[in-house]
């Protein structure tokens, strides 16, 4: 183990919360990631040797849905009980980050349940001198959140990309975060970068406000018309806004792998042919770059950006992977009938010349060019 890096072990990684603050801070090399898995809370030995060897333990897991209401309650009490009593047993005392939800002040089995789990933990914290953090979290959407499970984002995201039927059964006004504002309280949460206001015991309360509030028929119409513009007709929607740009970019997380490539539409006449490459109802800069045979361009993702590769001559592999996962997506395009295949954010990709000739690609990105722009990361596809 490296000296001087915080060791953060993170249980629920796995889940959509963790799964985000995970990758994130994988890119920071001042921390070192300490594996948790789902099966330790059933292994005593293994949830031992994990408490024992983080600085931070950011408590994720927990059960938001069953059928069962007293199943949710039990299962999400236990969960911290477990985690406490294995601190207890080898007198670890790491800094514990507990994921609560602004649901504790309702009369629900989830809400009772964070509500137990936060005053096991202080009491903990209290007993051993370990410090101890709760978030109170408002509604989280961002991508590859779980449909009819996370968020209703998530629910409408995935049902409107598929073309199947939503609807608004409460029309109330809901508040919302994203989840990369999240995840950076978590991280200044960690690196003790945060104004934190004293609760009544020895822990701390971290209350989190939404950043955006919406009705839920105006977030259905968004997403809407997200489809009709971007799927059907190609063109990027107005992306100046943070809402805007959050809830583009989640959705386009939700578009089935079978939409792309597009193919453009090409007018020809006897001096040539002409295809519109972009419209957008936003900024953004175009690039083209040429490429010689069996060179392969990019390896890296972005964790904000939109981009649009085109290939207008030549031919060329697309091959896209969701950080953190081991399916590769490819695409082959042939500039004889040009198309195109957009970027979502946190898939490394790359595009390589398959061809006998010169490769002409054009670019289309939603920021200007940055080169410091921490954006911006490099991460081998890795086909094999």
């Amino acid at each position: 183990m490296e000296k001087g890096k915080i060791k953060i072990g993170i249980t629920g990684q796995a889940g959509f919360v963790g799964y985000h603050l995970y990758t994130t801070l994988s890119l920071n090399t001042d921390v070192e990631l300490v594996e948790f898995k789902r099966d330790f809370f059933d292994k005593t030995e293994r949830l031992s040797g994990f408490v024992t060897k983080c600085d931070v333990i950011v408590h994720l897991a927990a059960m938001n849905r069953h059928e069962n209401p007293k199943v949710i309650y039990d299962t999400n009490v236990e969960l911290v009980s477990k985690l406490v009593r294995a601190c207890e047993e080898r007198k670890a005392t790491p800094h514990i980050i507990f994921s609560s939800s602004l649901q504790e002040t309702r009369d629900n089995p989830y809400g009772k349940s964070k509500k137990e789990g936060r005053r096991l933990f202080e009491n903990w914290s209290q007993k051993s001198g370990a410090k101890f953090t709760s978030l109170t979290i408002p509604n989280v959407f961002g991508p590859f959140g779980k449909p009819n499970y996370n968020s209703v984002v998530a629910t409408f995201c995935h049902k409107i990309a598929r073309d199947e039927e939503t609807t608004v059964v409460n029309d109330g006004e809901v508040g919302l975060i994203y989840i990369n504002d999240l995840i950076f309280i978590f991280q200044d949460v960690i690196f003790n970068k945060i104004d934190r206001k004293e609760s009544d015991s020895n822990g701390t309360e971290v209350d989190i406000s939404p950043k955006h509030y919406i009705k839920v028929s105006e977030l259905l119409s968004h997403l809407k018309q997200f489809r009709d513009d971007y799927m059907d007709k190609g063109v990027f929607p107005n992306l100046e806004g943070d809402f805007e740009k959050s809830l583009f970019n989640t959705f386009r997380c939700y578009i089935p792998k079978s939409h792309y490539p597009v193919k453009y539409t090409k007018h020809s006449d006897p001096s040539g042919n002409f295809v519109e490459i972009a419209r957008t109802q936003t900024s953004g800069q175009f690039s083209f770059s040429t490429t010689v045979p069996g060179i392969t361009r990019g390896n890296h993702f972005h964790t904000r950006k939109a981009e649009r590769f085109a290939v207008i001559k030549g031919k060329a592999t697309i091959q896209l992977r969701r950080i953190g996962t081991d399916e590769v997506i490819s695409y082959l395009l042939d500039g004889k009938e040009p198309a195109y295949v957009d970027m979502p954010i946190w898939y490394t990709h790359n595009i390589t010349n398959v061809g006998d000739d010169e490769l002409i690609t054009l670019f289309w990105i939603n920021e200007p060019y940055n080169p410091e722009d921490a954006d911006t990361y490099f991460e081998n596809v890795e086909i094999n």
